[in-house]
C-alpha cells in the first residue's frame, strides 16, 4: 500500500512538472531577477533598468562572483538587499561587454535599517559609453538622495571616481526601492 502511494505521488509530481508555467521574468539565485521592462518590482532593493538599444552585462559581487547576467534593452535587472558573508558590501558590475570592462558599478551595503550605496565610475575607461549615454539613481522617497550624472559628464561628481573619494556615498532606509537608469531610450554605444 505504502508502496503504491509512492508510485502514485511520484507520477502525480511528473505530470505536475511538465505542465506550462509562467514567468514574469527570468529569476536567479539570492533573489536576482531579470525583468521585462513592463513588470513592476515593489520589493526593496535595487531596480537596473537599461534604457539603451543594446544588451548590458552585469555581474553582482559579495564574496564570490554571481553568474553574469544579460540585460537587453527594455529589460530591468532586480536585486533585494542582501548582506555579504565576509563583512564587505555588494558591488553590481555593469559592462557593455561580456569580459566586463569598462565597468560602472553600483556598490552598497545593507545595514537594516540603513543602505548605504554609491555609484563607482573608478573601473570605467576614458569615455566610457555609460558616461556618454549617462545614468541616474533615484526613488520615491523624497529624503533618500539622488545621483544623477547626465550625458556626456565624465566627471560626475555624484559618482567615485579615484579609490579615495569619499564624497560620493549615500544612506537611504533599507525600505526603499532605488531605481538605476542606464542612458535614454534609442542610445546605442559602440563597445
Amino acid at each position: 500500500m505504502f508502496t503504491k502511494a509512492i508510485g502514485i505521488f511520484a507520477a502525480l509530481s511528473a505530470a505536475a512538472s511538465a505542465l506550462p508555467t509562467s514567468h514574469n521574468g527570468r529569476r536567479h539565485a539570492h533573489g536576482h531577477q531579470v525583468v521585462p521592462r513592463d513588470t513592476t518590482v515593489t520589493s526593496d532593493g535595487v531596480e537596473i533598468t537599461n534604457n539603451m538599444d543594446q544588451t548590458i552585462y552585469l555581474w553582482s559581487v559579495s564574496d564570490v562572483s554571481s553568474e553574469m547576467y544579460t540585460i537587453n534593452s527594455g529589460e530591468s535587472y532586480s536585486e533585494n538587499w542582501r548582506t555579504n558573508p565576509n563583512g564587505g558590501g555588494i558591488s553590481i558590475k555593469m559592462s557593455f561587454t561580456p569580459e566586463e570592462t569598462d565597468v560602472l558599478q553600483y556598490e552598497y551595503t545593507y545595514d537594516d535599517p540603513i543602505i548605504w550605496w554609491d555609484l563607482s565610475c573608478i573601473n570605467m575607461g576614458d569615455n566610457s559609453g555609460f558616461s556618454t549615454v549617462g545614468f541616474a539613481v533615484t526613488s520615491d522617497d523624497a529624503d533618500c538622495p539622488s545621483a544623477i550624472c547626465a550625458p556626456g559628464d565624465y566627471a560626475c561628481a555624484a559618482a567615485y571616481l579615484f579609490p579615495d573619494d569619499n564624497t560620493a556615498t549615500h544612506a537611504c532606509t533599507s525600505s526603499n526601492l532605488l531605481h538605476l537608469n542606464l542612458g535614454s531610450s534609442n542610445v546605442t554605444i559602440t563597445a
